[in-house]
């Protein structure tokens, strides 16, 4: 449709598309012309030819300027739809604002996030675009390896010809650039806070058995919120022995400058080296020592607790299971045999709509659901036993019993493991009840008159008292500052489980709670003798050097100091409990509540931010480690943790609703989205 050139008679007709302002609009005698400003070649510009065939030459010109038609043609079509604001959307804080072209955007609360269009500065920018790139590459998970695909290059060549499509190693260091940045501000945010922190250590591992620490820490913050932020994921090599764990450890919290602070430590592994544990312990008590003798610093993961003996008391059923898997698939072999067991369901007055579906490998709350379902088939598969000769692998009446016992022992933990993985703010108190529990129907099932059944309760009990004798006090302490508990539920659970000694136990919880208490207050008052002295800061005092009542706040403190005042700990615990209820946010309570106990607040911000579980959803009943994927694990160990670290911080930062789980969200797990 190009024209050849020719004398011009401009026609001043206001033209309302955008691409009119790359083009001139003239006329000789009955014929228009659109002239290009940047070329001076001659298009039609008749109205019955519309506008594509300008745009596409837009597209295409060589002596174009670096403007971004397509986005121009985006804000112009937006533009007769909207009814909003300004859009000035950019990964980039720091862009100036006059580099914005204005946009008008119509805002839809309900508009799904990627469907949201963003619209950036109509003058390309080549760097901006570059980090752009870089954080979309971190925050979804992307391969590094993305741009040099051919279908990202072609996609990216028509959405903006003049992106310079960057090689692998470039991005690699855009994505560094942004990992160091985002480093400093968590390492501000960590460092402000006048609480403590507690950290979770989790072990990994690669398809190449290559071992890898991640650290994460929770905390608390001044608005009451839990919070956690992802600090390290370092990779062991082959040289690295369990002893040595403890310096690696050591050096992430004091280039984290957290040593000094750290309330507690949480292992994903309750067989954790002891040895581990006393070095860093050793290390930490040089700068501040640890509070209640470090009774509730070390912590393990009550998540991985339940798996392991989940695992413990389905491997007992090992010969069991793999009956009734022979079974599951031996009925689903055809469809005459389906047909046949479901008639003969149907005959014993069966009237169950569950599948014969085999249990999954790595998953064992589906091995739970397997027997569940061969349980309800029971009278079924004793017929079939009688009137099939081919059927090989029924049960005896008693693997059956059997099998009743253990389902009711993993319904127990699947019910728990339920309560903590799907909890999406899992503050410390949630486990105490769960985990006594546990403990009291352990006792139950020792009791059993079975050999099979109380031998398999005593060996997993004894697994579980390695647990109970290092956690239960970080455990109780938790729920004691539950305000709907307090101690009553210690004094509850403990006379189920020690009977005529429950007392004394319940009075070691006492004194915990209490040496706990008295640390926080030695530290509170020495803290506030300066400028925070209890009663400054009163109502209609001036806060200046003017302030004559400064002398009578030191005089009140120092009198106060020998008078018979109730502290916040006697003053809660006295105080009756807090109504139960299914809507009760303990975070919510204790900010509500801080004035009144300023002391026992800060101790509980610390004590409830303790991760007592390591483990998300997706983890919850899974029976292998955490594996990273190939993509990952074949990266350098520097951009490794650069590209995990930073997809945490980039997530938090554009607060994505996802549920807050214990565990940090890294999608680089084998199997997973």
């Amino acid at each position: 449709m190009e024209i050849s050139n020719d004398s011009s008679i401009k026609k001043p007709k206001r033209l309302t598309s955008v691409v009119w302002n790359h083009f001139e609009r003239v006329r000789k005698a009955d014929i228009c012309y659109a002239v290009c400003l940047h070329c001076n070649k001659k298009l039609s510009g008749s109205s019955n030819s519309g506008t594509t065939h300008l745009r596409n030459h837009l597209m295409r010109c060589l002596k174009r300027s670096n403007y971004d038609v397509s986005q121009l043609l985006a804000a112009k079509r937006m533009k007769k739809d909207s009814s909003g604001g300004l859009a000035n959307i950019s990964f980039d804080e720091g862009q100036r604002k006059d580099e914005f072209k204005s946009a008008i955007v119509k805002y839809d609360p309900d508009q799904r996030r990627d469907e949201v269009v963003t619209i950036a500065s109509s003058k390309f920018d080549q760097e901006r675009s570059r980090n752009d790139l870089a954080r979309m590459i971190i925050l979804h998970g992307y391969p590094l390896s993305i741009v040099e695909h051919v279908g990202f290059k072609v996609f990216v060549k028509n959405v903006q010809p003049l992106f310079e499509v960057l090689p692998n190693r470039t991005i690699e260091l855009a994505c560094m650039e942004i990992y160091e940045k985002e480093k400093e501000k968590i390492f501000e945010t960590i460092n402000r806070l006048q609480g403590r922190i507690n950290v979770s250590v989790e072990m990994w591992s690669s398809p190449e058995n290559m071992d890898y620490l991640c650290l994460t820490a929770h905390y608390i913050d001044e608005d009451w919120k839990l919070q956690k932020k992802l600090l390290n994921f370092i990779t062991l090599d082959s040289s690295h022995t369990d002893d040595m764990l403890s310096d690696v450890i050591i050096k992430c919290l004091m280039d984290w400058d957290i040593d000094c602070k750290l309330f507690s430590l949480t292992f994903d592994d309750f067989s954790t080296n002891d040895e581990i544990i006393r070095r860093i312990n050793e290390h930490i008590s040089k700068k501040r020592p640890l509070l209640s003798n470090g009774r509730l610093f070390d912590v393990c993961s009550a998540a991985h607790t339940m798996n392991a003996i989940a695992e413990d008391v389905i491997e007992a059923l090992r010969e069991i299971t793999q009956k009734i898997r022979a079974s599951f698939k031996y009925i689903r072999s055809s469809q005459v045999i389906q047909g046949r067991f479901n008639e003969m369901a149907h005959q014993v007055g069966i009237t169950s709509q569950k599948i014969l579906v085999p249990d999954s490998p790595g998953q064992w709350n589906s091995t739970y659901f397997m027997l569940e379902t061969a349980i309800e088939y029971k009278a079924a598969f004793n017929l079939l036993h009688e009137h099939d000769p081919d059927y090989a692998s029924p049960l005896t009446v008693l693997e059956w019993e059997w099998t009743t016992n253990v389902a009711g022992y993993l319904k127990l933990f699947v019910e728990i493991m339920n309560i903590f993985s799907s909890n999406k703010t899992p503050t410390a108190n949630i486990y105490f009840p769960e985990i006594c529990d546990v403990h009291i129907q352990l006792i139950a099932w020792c009791k059993s008159s079975d050999n099979f059944l109380s031998s398999l309760a005593s060996r997993i009990k004894a697994k579980f008292d390695k647990y109970w004798s290092k956690c239960s006090l970080a455990l109780a302490v938790a729920a004691v500052l539950d305000p709907r508990f307090k101690m009553k539920l210690v004094e509850y659970y403990y006379s189920q489980i020690y009977g005529s000694t429950a007392m004394d136990r319940v009075k070691e919880v006492s004194s915990g709670i209490k040496e706990l208490y008295d640390a926080y207050s030695i530290r509170f008052t020495s803290v506030d003798q300066g400028s925070a002295l209890p009663g400054s800061g009163l109502p209609g005092t001036s806060n200046d050097s003017r302030d004559r009542l400064k002398g009578f706040d030191k005089f009140l403190h120092e009198t106060s100091q020998g008078q018979n005042v109730m502290s916040d700990l006697d003053k809660y615990l006295e105080e009756p409990v807090f109504p139960r209820n299914c809507d009760f946010n303990i975070l919510n309570w204790w900010n509500v509540h801080t004035p009144r106990y300023p002391i026992l607040s800060r101790m509980a911000r610390d004590v409830i931010g303790t991760p007592m579980s390591s483990i998300g959803p997706k983890m919850a009943f899974s029976t292998g480690g955490r594996v990273l994927d190939r993509c990952r694990s074949s990266l350098s160990p520097d951009t490794r943790q650069a590209l995990i670290c930073a997809q945490d911080w980039l997530r938090l930062e554009l607060e994505d609703p996802r549920p807050l789980s214990s565990a940090p969200y890294i999608p680089f797990l084998l199997g997973t989205d």
